[in-house]
């Protein structure tokens, strides 16, 4: 197994603590225990510079920091959280987004998370609340379906941001010049 950097530990502390955060300043839905909030903007872009165990890591460590901090424990969103950093991080490993961003990264990077949103929020999540709770099936869907678009289109929108942002501040290779 590769040993992880100490750049990657050091990522995973930050966006689990941003996750935390993020997570605990939200905006109610109509949907019962869904919420609008950024922490999985911050997720993503951190597992597509860190990598899928930085992913994984930042979404199970703050989601599980989040729900200590509220009522305890949802393991079944938990892990869906886990699921998210997991799939943006495989799909996006090979964007070198330190070499600059364009349009075709940018959509890469859409297409990963509306992807591993979808997976978590309409199938990881319903079934093992399913499994582990045994909740009712439409709570569930509803509550899934919600979370689902609303994560998608906040991450869409500051995972968007946050990358290009990021591109701006990475000096490009060969274009420092040594001084006399």
């Amino acid at each position: 197994m590769k040993k992880l950097s100490v750049k990657s530990v050091v990522a995973i502390g930050i966006g689990a603590a941003l996750f935390f955060v993020l997570g605990k300043v939200s905006i109610p839905t109509p949907v019962p225990n869904t919420y609008i909030s950024l922490q999985y903007a911050v997720e993503a872009v951190f597992a597509t510079l860190f990598g899928p165990i930085a992913g994984v890591l930042i979404g199970f460590i703050g989601h599980t920091l989040i729900d200590a901090t509220s009522y305890g424990p949802w393991w079944s969103w938990i892990i869906a959280s886990a699921f998210v950093g997991l799939v943006i991080g495989l799909v996006t490993m090979k964007l070198n987004v330190e070499e600059g961003i364009d349009t075709k990264k940018l959509i890469h990077f859409n297409v990963a998370q509306v992807i591993a949103h979808l997976l978590a929020w309409g199938l990881v999540a319903p079934v093992l609340d399913i499994l582990i709770y045994a909740e009712p099936v439409e709570k569930l869907f509803s509550q899934g379906l919600m979370a689902g678009v609303t994560n998608i289109i906040t991450t869409g929108v500051v995972g968007t941001l946050l990358l290009l942002g990021y591109a701006k501040t990475v000096v490009k290779k060969g274009s420092l010049e040594k001084e006399d």
